[in-house]
């Protein structure tokens, strides 16, 4: 498929973004009837069916299936599962909106960790646009105002694994292509979050059970959306339109979960995403 159709790249991003802030939002609805372990647990049961129809269709699942780094995939699909199930932790104490605003800075996160993880060359623009992101963090959360909300260190750890996540994928992708390295994510990712999900099982109340099927379908219409994004266009230049998934998750938390948007929240994201910008720019020049 053709990787040059930026704007097609673009509409995808912005949808999967969409798709990822509702999905977000039932999240945070069903995690205030059952615990976050057994729901990502349910989820990933679905997700695991349709990484395993994917790679079907890609050539078999074992041909799929083959990594010359199995420890490397392992932890990265454990990893992923566990940042989930702390995201979805966040939505509860912290709330839709203020989560996601401090998860914004995983891309700032990626860039000060490439260096040292991936051995890339990090200049000083870098590292001061990462200063600045972190400003924005600091006005989110007000450490020593009096209101500094310990939850909001949640999201923040949430963040740094999903940062380290991704930085695991780029070192992955030099040996394993995003077909297996999709595979190992949602298969090994299924089993980790089965093993601890079956203390925290639940049974289902009627009226749940259409959301949690709700959630599983966007789960994979969301991964198949991002698949496609990366199929048509270069991941540099759709990166900053993951923004929306803040801007999404902000309209769904005020007008449907009934949080609200603090001033100091707004000021602080759009500095972070400001500063996430400026740093993709700056890789995308360096690569250049």
């Amino acid at each position: 498929m053709n990787r040059n159709d930026a704007k097609l790249g673009i509409l995808l991003m912005i949808a999967t973004t969409f798709v990822f802030a509702v999905q977000d939002g039932i999240s945070k609805y069903l995690a205030t009837e059952y615990n976050p372990v057994m729901i990502i647990m349910v989820r990933y049961w679905f997700f695991a069916l349709f990484v395993l129809a994917i790679a079907q269709r890609q050539g078999g699942i074992r041909r799929v299936a083959q990594t010359s780094q199995p420890l490397l995939q392992s932890i990265r699909g454990l990893l992923l599962v566990a940042e989930i199930v702390v995201m979805v932790t966040a939505f509860i104490y912290l709330g839709l909106i203020a989560s996601l605003a401090v998860f914004t800075v995983y891309p700032l996160i990626i860039a000060a960790l490439s260096g040292p993880i991936l051995g890339e060359q990090v200049g000083w623009r870098r590292w001061a646009a990462i200063f600045v992101g972190f400003v924005g963090v600091m006005i989110i959360i007000r450490p020593g105002f009096g209101v500094f909300n310990v939850y909001a260190l949640i999201p923040l750890l949430s963040a740094c694994m999903f940062a380290v996540y991704g930085l695991l994928t780029r070192y992955a992708a030099r040996k394993d292509s995003a077909q297996t390295s999709f595979f190992w994510t949602g298969i090994v990712g299924t089993i980790g979050i089965s093993i601890a999900g079956v203390f925290y099982w639940k049974p289902l109340a009627v009226e749940h059970w259409g959301w949690m099927f709700a959630l599983c379908v966007l789960g994979a219409i969301g991964h198949y959306l991002l698949i496609k994004c990366y199929e048509v266009a270069e991941a540099s230049t759709v990166q900053p339109f993951a923004y929306f998934q803040f801007v999404f998750g902000a309209v769904i938390g005020l007008f449907v979960l009934g949080e609200t948007l603090e001033f100091n929240t707004l000021v602080g994201v759009l500095i972070i995403i400001a500063a996430g910008i400026y740093t993709l720019w700056r890789e995308r020049a360096a690569k250049a």
